[in-house]
């Protein structure tokens, strides 16, 4: 794992890239961060966590670092080890994961246990939309009180090293580390309600577009020559043909722009502001 501070003092700042091997674009854009020489008003660290696994172009080398933390220091598995010590890095700081999708080539964010800290920095982030994930988030690192995640893009393009750089800038900008405005463009709030799993043995292909309405009644997808129709409205996202082996997506409700939300849907509403000391 490297770990590389800018700034003077303890960071509460933090960039993770790298958490799946074969999702280069987030250590990429820390490169070119770093590469810029940044002038920084705060320290903060920035973090490429699964190096071996980035080598390799794989995912993970014993099990995947994203559904192991908090980690075990004596786990004979390398990601529970590794989950451990970028647990300990973390710890104290707001934190901005960046991944990669095969399944959207737009930048969106995901977020659990939505506090006004982590509402705060998704409503400055470069995304059309904003993905709750509460439900399925165990073991994630959404799951943390400090930390939120940004897909930026289909997985090992140009635009998606773009598009995490884009965000990383604007995650420093709302968090004080950086000077200048962040964007504030209002992002669709988009609830995951259930993952929906492929049955072994059958070919999935996805019929419809992630984040657009599936009416009640509506194929959106063909299982092998067998339709699969909606029995009511939902939003997929992260919903592809092969993506994951066992995952075809997940089902979601729209709850309408970030903004409407009158109050933070899970934790603490009085969570302390992103810029705090």
């Amino acid at each position: 794992m490297q770990v590389h501070t800018v700034g003077e003092g303890t960071p509460e700042v933090a960039v993770v890239g790298a958490v799946h091997g074969d999702e280069p674009c987030g250590a990429r854009a820390i490169e070119r961060f770093l590469d810029g020489d940044p002038d920084v008003d705060r320290p903060a660290k920035l973090i490429v966590a699964n190096e071996p696994a980035l080598e390799r172009g794989i995912r993970y080398v014993d099990t995947d670092l994203n559904r192991s933390l908090p980690g075990d220091p004596e786990s004979d598995q390398y990601e529970e080890r590794l989950a451990h010590e970028l647990m300990t890095e973390v710890q104290g700081c707001i934190s901005l994961g960046i991944h990669s999708t095969v399944s959207y080539g737009r930048p969106f964010a995901n977020v659990a246990y939505l506090n006004e800290r982590k509402r705060e920095v998704v409503a400055h982030l470069p995304v059309d939309q904003v993905v709750d994930f509460t439900v399925v988030a165990d073991g994630r690192s959404v799951e943390l009180p400090g930390f939120l995640d940004v897909e930026a893009g289909h997985q090992g393009s140009t635009a998606a090293v773009d598009n995490a750089y884009d965000c990383i800038v604007a995650f420093l900008r709302t968090t004080g580390v950086l000077p200048g405005d962040p964007p504030a463009p209002d992002p669709g709030f988009y609830e995951v309600t259930e993952p929906m799993y492929k049955e072994p043995g059958r070919t999935y292909r996805f019929r419809g577009a992630n984040f657009e309405r599936v009416a009640p009644g509506e194929r959106f997808a063909d299982v092998d020559d067998d339709p699969l129709v909606a029995d009511e409205e939902f939003w997929p996202v992260l919903m592809s043909d092969d993506g994951h082996d066992v995952l075809f997506g997940y089902r979601s409700t729209y709850r309408g722009p970030l903004s409407s939300l009158s109050a933070p849907s899970h934790g603490d509403a009085n969570a302390e502001s992103v810029t705090d000391d």
